[in-house]
C-alpha cells in the first residue's frame, strides 16, 4: 500500500499547548490525526467503494508474499541410483 503524507496548518501556539496536554494523557497527535481521518474516510466514501478498496489491496498484499521466481525441483538423473 502507498502511502500519502498531509500538510495541514495550524498555529504553532496552540499545537505546542495540544502537544502538551495531550502527553500529560498519553495520547499521541499522529495517532489521533490517523483516527480522524479513518473516520472521514469511512463517514464520506460509499460502502461499496470502501469493500472495493479493500479487496484491491488484500489482492496486492498477497502479490507481493508470492516469490517472483517459483522454486524448481531439482532435475533428477535417471542412471544414479540405480542398480545394475
Amino acid at each position: 500500500m502507498k502511502n500519502t503524507n498531509l500538510n495541514v496548518s495550524f498555529d504553532t501556539e496552540k499545537l505546542d499547548a495540544l502537544t502538551y496536554h495531550m502527553g500529560k494523557k498519553d495520547a499521541d497527535l499522529q495517532t489521533e490525526l490517523q483516527d480522524t481521518v479513518q473516520k472521514l474516510y469511512e463517514k464520506y466514501v460509499p460502502q461499496a467503494t470502501r469493500e472495493y478498496i479493500d479487496d484491491k489491496l488484500s489482492r496486492e498484499a498477497a502479490e507481493k508474499q508470492k516469490p517472483k521466481h517459483p522454486v524448481r525441483p531439482a532435475a533428477s538423473n535417471s542412471s544414479e541410483g540405480s542398480l545394475t
